[in-house]
């Protein structure tokens, strides 16, 4: 039976004047709406206790299995105000089935892919006021799922919490989009064979913060993780996938199960396709990528997730030396399958992979 996420309305929201004032420079995840989604599974019952109910905090007792044991997934994903002041959604189905194959992997409770999808535009619906409009800014959505039974034996909570929280997000790169430097870290991994390198875990991320911190110390922006069994092969940055441009072709190493699916990642290998560019998924060595952009072979290098769309990288760093792509002024491939792909999202430009969801 499907979850009814029915709105209980708050009873003291932001006033208009709190929210415009918000709105005008949201930044990234640091203001929310005035509701969320709520659900509560049981191993007993299944999933109950469903609403979109006032923002607020949770009260957890001091042995909640997800402070002690980390089981838990979430999901990222944006809704859009266009020109018509419509609201609508970029592939959320694809985030719905990737939540439930982070889930499976996390031994949580899947979520139907209906009420994941019921449970983000109840809370869209209910703050629709707080998606911002022009320029790129959006409505961030963070659907997450969190043992939530006080118990510290290890085994998969027999209590589960879902939730949907919803931020206003302003432009990525509010002075224009610059190349970046990237940091090849050569003592930290992400992710090992077998482990949860293809589930969005709050654990993969806490793993690269040590290399994001040396990343930065190198003055890099952010840090590019080779394979955990020889430190030879390009897997990903910390939250996002990487590509390069050479020859008429776009190569990103390919899916092993290390490497999280994005949903931009995908979105970028059909636009490429679109563009007469010929999709190459393959295992990429660090030393090719290294060796191409030293030599003008690769001609540019990006990277793509929810939050940033696309960015271009201008230079790698590694211990001995650096190496950048011969022109970072000439990231027309990038620059196009950026704009196509923010046209898409905007409403600017036809949506002939029928990628949107309209929702309010």
């Amino acid at each position: 039976m499907a979850l009814m996420f029915e709105r209980r309305t708050h009873p003291s929201p932001a006033s208009t004047a709190e929210r415009n004032a918000i709105l005008a420079n949201p930044g990234f995840g640091k203001h929310f709406t005035d509701h969320m989604a709520v659900a509560t599974w049981t191993r007993a019952d299944g999933w109950l206790e469903s609403g979109v109910v006032p923002y607020g905090p949770f009260q957890l007792d001091p042995a909640t299995a997800v402070l002690h044991y980390a089981q838990e997934v979430f999901e990222g994903l944006k809704a859009y105000r266009w020109a018509d002041d419509s609201i609508r959604l970029f592939r959320p189905e694809l985030n719905a089935a990737r939540m439930q194959r982070s889930a499976e992997r996390l031994a949580l409770p899947a979520l139907d892919e209906t009420d994941f999808l019921a449970s983000i535009e109840g809370v869209v619906r209910a703050d629709r006021d707080w998606v911002p409009s022009g320029g790129e800014t959006s409505l961030y959505l963070r659907p997450f799922l969190f043992a939530s039974e006080a118990f510290l034996g290890v085994r998969p909570a027999h209590r589960v919490t879902y939730c949907c929280i919803a931020s206003p997000a302003g432009a990525y790169f509010s002075g224009g989009v610059k190349p970046v430097n990237i940091w090849v870290s050569e003592k930290y991994t992400r992710a090992s064979p077998g482990g949860t390198g293809a589930a969005k875990c709050g654990g993969n991320y806490a793993a690269s913060l040590i290399a994001q911190a040396e990343a930065a110390e190198h003055g890099c922006e952010q840090v590019l993780f080779a394979d955990a069994q020889e430190l030879r092969y390009v897997e990903e940055l910390g939250g996002m996938n990487v590509y390069f441009v050479r020859d008429g072709q776009l190569h990103t190493p390919e899916l092993t199960g290390s490497i999280l699916e994005g949903v931009t990642r995908d979105s970028v290998l059909a636009l490429a396709a679109d563009l007469g560019l010929e999709p190459v998924q393959r295992r990429i060595e660090v030393a090719e990528l290294l060796s191409g952009m030293d030599d003008g072979s690769i001609s540019e290098v990006f990277a793509c997730g929810t939050a940033a769309v696309v960015t271009p990288i201008g230079a790698l760093k590694i211990a001995e030396r650096s190496v950048s792509v011969s022109d970072p002024e000439k990231f027309t491939v990038t620059a196009e399958i950026r704009q196509r792909l923010l046209d898409i999202q905007y409403g600017r430009a036809e949506d002939s992979h029928g990628w949107t969801r309209k929702i309010s």
